[in-house]
């Protein structure tokens, strides 16, 4: 059962801006907390929103890309995805990420949800679009510093991958959540 009452709320006192790191910012941000007036400082990553693109076959195969992650130093599986630049449709950005990371185009792209991949320290969200139908209409055109190799599993297998710890990337399981959702299965 759900408690009626909520925590106390914060409200922003001071921002500014501490460091900036090419793909993100950092701000250092003063909250003060509403019911006592106890002050905080908190560091926030502030950056573009994401997408990531749930990619149907035909086959019922979902297309995922394999990447070297700098931050694990280990290779991830996930779903393709990337940067929605400023200004642009989340549904836009998938479908152009998509394009361009596998080479793969579909038809009837749909935005399932938003999700906030650490609202602890990160400001932004990530867009979960599904794409059905895509097959490979094209080459690749990675970013400077990306390298992917693309990779089909049957939807009926992900479950049983993600148990595995196959796929570990939470925005990756947050988007493969929804797709699961998304087809009742």
């Amino acid at each position: 059962m759900k408690d009626s009452k909520l925590p106390s709320l914060w409200n922003l006192e001071e921002d500014r801006l501490h460091s900036n790191c090419r793909i993100f910012e950092v701000r250092k941000q003063r909250f003060i907390r509403k019911s006592d007036g106890l002050r905080g400082d908190f560091f926030v990553l502030d950056t573009n929103d994401w997408v990531n693109v749930l990619a149907l076959t035909r086959n019922d195969e979902l297309v995922l890309v394999r990447q070297f992650r700098y931050g694990s130093k280990e290779f991830s599986l996930e779903p393709p995805g990337g940067v929605v630049e400023k200004g642009e449709d989340p549904v836009f950005a998938g479908l152009r990420e998509l394009q361009e990371e596998t080479g793969y185009t579909g038809k009837d792209p749909k935005l399932l949800g938003v999700v906030r991949p650490n609202a602890a320290i990160l400001s932004n969200r990530c867009h979960i679009v599904l794409v059905r139908d895509v097959e490979k209409t094209s080459g690749l055109s990675f970013d400077q510093h990306e390298e992917l190799v693309t990779e089909r599993y049957q939807v009926s297998k992900l479950k049983e991958m993600i148990s595995q710890g196959e796929i570990t990337h939470s925005i990756g399981l947050n988007a493969i959540l929804m797709l699961l959702l998304e087809l009742k299965l």
